[in-house]
């Protein structure tokens, strides 16, 4: 398998929780759960190793998220009709975007010692695109999988199962606080049935 292949996708967003405009309401909590100091620190750590590579990891990460996910190609005219991954890996509109999700989440990570900073950021972004984009906000989570799924698999000494756990709850967090935006500028359509 390449980078970019990966196993079967995962199923489908509804069978995730979420269902095409909403925002998951029932099981969310109050607040993302903070990290620990240990928690921040493994996460600083290891996306030092993560960042040095940044373009390259960003771009397969999306490559692989079009490809298992491809209606998320929706949102992007400019690389929406391809299908090929090396077409993909040479747009440069593609390697735009990749640089830009991984600098918020560089933002993210340098700045979880400030939590007022984090939930700013993403306040920003899931606003953008809530409001702008017009996203439905299952993409975070399944990009988030995507992520640390490339993350395990590229930096394999970085990421046992233990940091993936610590990614995971970060992770979380961000959905959580990008949902959050969403609520806020009034996307939510809240079914409480959500499977």
């Amino acid at each position: 398998m390449s980078r970019r292949e990966s196993p079967p996708p995962s199923p489908p967003p509804q069978l995730l929780g979420v269902r095409s405009g909403e925002v998951e309401r029932e099981d969310r909590p109050e607040r993302a759960e903070p990290l620990s100091d240990a928690e921040r620190e493994i996460i600083q750590d290891t996306w030092g190793h993560v960042y040095k590579n940044c373009e390259d990891v960003g771009v397969t990460v999306l490559i692989r998220f079009f490809i298992n996910f491809p209606s998320a190609k929706q949102y992007f005219s400019q690389f929406q009709e391809m299908e090929d991954p090396e077409e993909m890996e040479r747009s440069s509109q593609l390697r735009q975007h990749a640089r830009r999700v991984m600098n918020a989440i560089n933002t993210v990570v340098e700045n979880l010692h400030d939590p007022e900073k984090v939930s700013s950021v993403l306040a920003l972004v899931g606003t953008a695109h809530a409001i702008k984009h017009k996203v439905e906000p299952m993409y975070f989570k399944i990009l988030s999988g995507v992520l640390l799924e490339v993350l395990s698999e590229d930096f394999p000494e970085f990421f046992p199962t233990e940091v993936q756990m610590v990614w995971t709850k970060l992770l979380g967090a961000v959905y959580w606080h990008v949902t959050g935006a969403y609520t806020d500028v009034g996307w939510l359509q809240v079914s409480s049935s959500a499977v």
